[in-house]
C-alpha cells in the first residue's frame, strides 16, 4: 500500500493588518477542501522552531502577501535552502527555515512559496478589494494545480 505524502501549508501574515492576513485567508478558505494528508499551520513570523517541525513533511508551501504586483495576483515558486547573516530568531524567510531543516535535522523537503499580491497593509481588518481578487486567483490555480501535484 502506498504511504501518503504529507504536506504542510505554513500561512504567514497578520489579519489585523488587512492585506497581511492574505496567508491566513487562503488557509481559511483552503482548509475545508484539503484532503487528510495536508496540514496547516497559522504563524504570524518563521521561527527557528518551524524548521524542526518542516522536518515532519515531504512537501512544505508557505503561503504570504506581498508588496510585489504580479501580473495573475500571484507568484508560485520553488524555495531552495538558504543561509542568512541574520542574528535573530525571530521572522525567518522561508528559505532560511528550509536552510535549518538541512543543516540540523538532514532533511530536505520539496517547498514553494505561494506570494499573493496587497497593497493595503495599515492597521485594519479585512482585505482590500484587490487582495480579494487575487486571493480568489491563487485559489483557483491552487485547487485546479497544485493539490494533484503534490498529493
Amino acid at each position: 500500500m502506498k504511504k501518503n505524502k504529507k504536506t504542510l501549508l505554513f500561512g504567514i501574515g497578520n489579519c489585523g493588518r488587512a492585506d497581511d492576513g492574505l496567508g491566513w485567508a487562503f488557509l481559511d478558505k483552503i482548509k475545508p477542501h484539503l484532503p487528510n494528508n495536508y496540514d496547516f499551520e497559522y504563524r504570524y513570523q518563521l521561527q527557528v522552531e518551524d524548521a524542526e517541525l518542516a522536518t515532519q513533511y515531504q512537501t512544505v508551501i508557505f503561503i504570504d502577501a506581498h508588496k510585489n504586483f504580479f501580473e495573475k495576483g500571484f507568484v508560485w515558486e520553488a524555495c531552495n535552502p538558504k543561509a542568512t547573516d541574520s542574528f535573530t530568531s525571530h521572522e525567518l524567510e522561508p528559505q532560511s527555515v528550509l536552510y535549518l531543516t538541512d543543516t540540523i535535522y538532514n532533511k530536505q523537503p520539496k517547498a514553494f512559496i505561494l506570494g499573493i499580491t496587497g497593497e493595503n497593509f495599515c492597521l485594519a481588518l479585512g482585505l482590500s478589494e484587490s487582495a480579494e481578487i487575487n486571493l480568489l486567483h491563487a485559489l483557483d490555480f491552487f485547487n485546479e494545480k497544485i493539490l494533484n501535484l503534490v498529493n
